[in-house]
């Protein structure tokens, strides 16, 4: 109550000074927002004007329904009344000619025989501005029925929600869904890049085919970025820098190369604290379930987290993935900045895997075991992995334990066995940086 009392103190003192009679706030009186005369959305796009003898009208256009129309706040100073009542004053009088009216819309000379033509022609606009709203329903009625048909057959929601904004961007552009030549000249003529047109293609093919439609897709020149791989150290910063929560979820994904929706879901049932193992009961892409053996220190981590909020590891405050994935970008950022490393923004959650699987196969040079790691049915989805192994020497770190303790915590640290070095009689051990 005090600071609104200041505020409206300051605001008077304003105005005194600036001389004028009455206060500013009375000066900024708001106009009501503009609402769609049809659905009351107030979701509207400016459209253009329409020129009239009284001054240019603005004209919007509705978002939610499609539905044209002109500014209902339009005002025009003549003898101190708006529009329409200045129209209501002339059309009492007798016109000689139709130049005399001041008509504030574009109709046909019509106009001058009377009200009974001029509301013929309003009917005539308002038919065509409804016919398009019925267009724009008719293609949202569409949608939804595809992506209800996608629902029943089991896919993911983000999957239909993807399908469904390809779908809606190529009617954005003029594409009709039930005409393929109409699609395929909008893929044709659009600028877009090749990722885009892939997204466009693969999600018109599922609807053709989810429709009961032949179609044939059009090639596309898409070639996939190689996936950035980070240091280790890198993914050890960005865990220390973190959270509890956060960095017990991100070391998880470091251990297992879970998905991130796959480690939202884990259970307290779903580790072993005896064997050091993670099960993924619920994984998603069709991926198969899956058990994995983790570090001490992941264990540790979990055994840390409270416990009070439910069966779920992670299920800290509803939704837990928003809430981990902003504390996620923040230390992102703040490390990126503060170390004056980029490389730290080019980092995601599903970095992690990619550099688990990386590790996995340079280690293990066993595809099967990368496969059986990620959950992936083809093996063609795991020989991406293949692809980014060029490790030099000095990418190593080298450790040589004199005594059995050292050993055993290199082991525990994912340390590998190399040789036994006969000159100083220590086992050589190495790590990937």
């Amino acid at each position: 109550m005090a600071a609104s009392t200041m505020l409206s103190a300051t605001r008077s003192i304003l105005d005194k000074k600036a001389g004028s009679g009455k206060s500013a706030v009375s000066k900024r009186s708001a106009q009501p927002p503009i609402k769609c005369p049809e659905c009351s959305s107030q979701k509207i796009w400016k459209d253009g004007f329409r020129y009239t003898n009284l001054g240019p009208m603005q004209r919007y256009i509705c978002r939610n329904c499609g539905y044209r129309f002109s500014d209902p706040n339009f005002q025009h100073a003549f003898n101190g009344s708006d529009m329409f009542q200045h129209v209501q004053n002339v059309l009492t009088k007798k016109l000689k000619r139709h130049a005399a009216l001041p008509n504030p819309r574009q109709v046909c000379v019509a106009l001058t025989e009377g009200t009974k033509n001029l509301a013929e022609v309003e009917a005539r606009k308002e038919k065509a501005q409804r016919e398009g709203t019925k267009q724009t329903a008719e293609v949202k009625g569409k949608i939804l029925e595809y992506a209800w048909k996608l629902k029943k057959r089991g896919l993911s929601e983000s999957t239909i929600k993807t399908r469904i904004y390809q779908l809606s961007q190529l009617v954005k552009k003029g594409a009709d869904l039930d005409n393929s030549d109409s699609v395929e000249t909008v893929l044709a003529t659009e600028k877009l890049t090749a990722c885009q047109k892939k997204g466009r293609v693969a999600a018109y093919s599922s609807y053709a085919k989810t429709m009961g439609f032949q179609w044939i897709p059009i090639k596309t020149k898409y070639q996939p970025k190689q996936p950035f791989i980070p240091l280790e150290s890198e993914l050890n910063q960005l865990i220390a820098a973190s959270g509890k929560i956060t960095a017990c979820f991100l070391q998880t994904l470091k251990d297992t190369g879970a998905r991130s929706g796959e480690a939202v879901k884990l259970k307290w049932t779903d580790v072993n604290f005896e064997n050091n193992t993670i099960s993924i009961n619920d994984p998603e892409k069709g991926s198969n379930t899956r058990t994995i053996k983790v570090s001490p220190k992941t264990i540790a981590m979990i055994n840390a987290l409270p416990k009070k909020y439910g069966e779920y590891l992670f299920n800290t405050r509803p939704p837990p993935a928003a809430s981990i994935k902003e504390s996620f970008q923040l230390v992102r950022k703040r490390l990126a900045r503060n170390l004056q490393n980029p490389r730290f923004l080019q980092i995601h959650f599903h970095t992690f895997r990619h550099w688990k699987a990386t590790m996995e196969y340079a280690k293990t040079k066993d595809i099967l075991h990368v496969r059986q790691l990620l959950g992936h049915k083809q093996i063609q989805s795991t020989l991406i992995y293949t692809t980014l192994v060029n490790f030099e020497a000095n990418e190593y770190i080298v450790k040589r334990p004199s005594t059995a303790k050292e050993e055993d915590e290199l082991i525990k640290a994912c340390f590998e066995y190399v040789r036994f070095d006969d000159k100083e009689q220590v086992p050589i051990y190495r790590k990937r940086k």
